[in-house]
C-alpha cells in the first residue's frame, strides 16, 4: 500500500514541480523584454515580476521539487531492485539535470533582480524547452524503462515534436517582429505629429 502512496505524491509532486518550471522562465522572459519599456511602466513591471518569480519558486516549484524527491526515494525504498536497472540509472541522470536546471533557474532569479543577468529573452525562450525535453526523455523510460521502442510510431512521435517545439518558436518570433514593427510604426507616427518650429 505504501508503493501506491509514494507513487500517487510522486506524480502530484511531478505536475507541481514542472507547472512552475514551465512558467517560472516565461516570467524570467516578460521580466528580461520589461526592460524595453518606458518609465516608469518598467520599473512597475519588473517590480510585479520579482514578486511573481519568488512566490512561485518558493511557494510552488520547490516544494513540487521536494515532494517528487521524496516520493521517488519511498519508491526506492519499496522497489530497491530498480537500482540495478539500466533505465534507472539514465533516468535518475536526467533527474540530475532537471535538479540542476532548477537551482540555475533561482540563480537566474537573483541575477534579474540585481540587474545583472546577461540572458536576453531569445535566450531564456531557448532555455525554457529543456524542462520539456527532460519531461519526455524521462517518462519514456519510466514507461518503456529497458524496452525504448526504435520504430516507425517512435520516430512519428519524435518528428511531431520536434515539428511543434519549432512552430512554437516560429510563432514567438512572429509575435516579437510584430510588436518591434508595432513600436516602430507608433515612433514615425509621434515623430511625424510633433510640428516644425517656426521659422522666424
Amino acid at each position: 500500500m505504501a508503493y501506491y502512496w509514494f507513487k500517487a505524491f510522486h506524480i502530484i509532486g511531478v505536475v507541481v514541480w514542472f507547472a512552475g518550471l514551465f512558467y517560472l522562465v516565461r516570467l524570467f522572459i516578460y521580466h528580461v523584454e520589461a526592460e524595453a519599456e518606458p518609465e516608469p511602466a518598467a520599473s512597475i513591471l519588473k517590480s510585479q515580476y520579482e514578486i511573481m518569480e519568488k512566490r512561485l519558486y518558493r511557494i510552488i516549484t520547490t516544494p513540487g521539487m521536494i515532494v517528487t524527491v521524496a516520493m521517488a526515494i519511498g519508491l526506492l525504498v519499496t522497489n530497491p531492485d530498480w537500482l540495478k536497472q539500466g533505465w534507472m540509472h539514465a533516468k535518475l541522470g536526467f533527474v540530475a539535470l532537471l535538479l540542476g536546471y532548477h537551482h540555475y533557474c533561482g540563480r537566474l532569479m537573483k541575477q534579474l533582480w540585481r540587474g545583472d543577468c546577461k540572458w536576453n529573452s531569445k535566450q531564456l525562450r531557448a532555455l525554457n524547452e529543456a524542462p520539456t525535453l527532460l519531461l519526455v526523455v524521462i517518462v519514456m523510460l519510466v514507461i518503456f524503462k529497458n524496452n525504448l521502442p526504435t520504430d516507425a510510431t517512435t520516430w512519428l512521435i519524435a518528428g511531431l515534436t520536434l515539428v511543434m517545439a519549432v512552430t512554437i518558436q516560429l510563432y514567438a518570433r512572429k509575435r516579437r517582429l510584430d510588436k518591434e514593427r508595432q513600436q516602430l510604426e507608433a515612433g514615425t507616427e509621434q515623430s511625424a505629429e510633433i510640428p516644425e518650429p517656426a521659422q522666424g
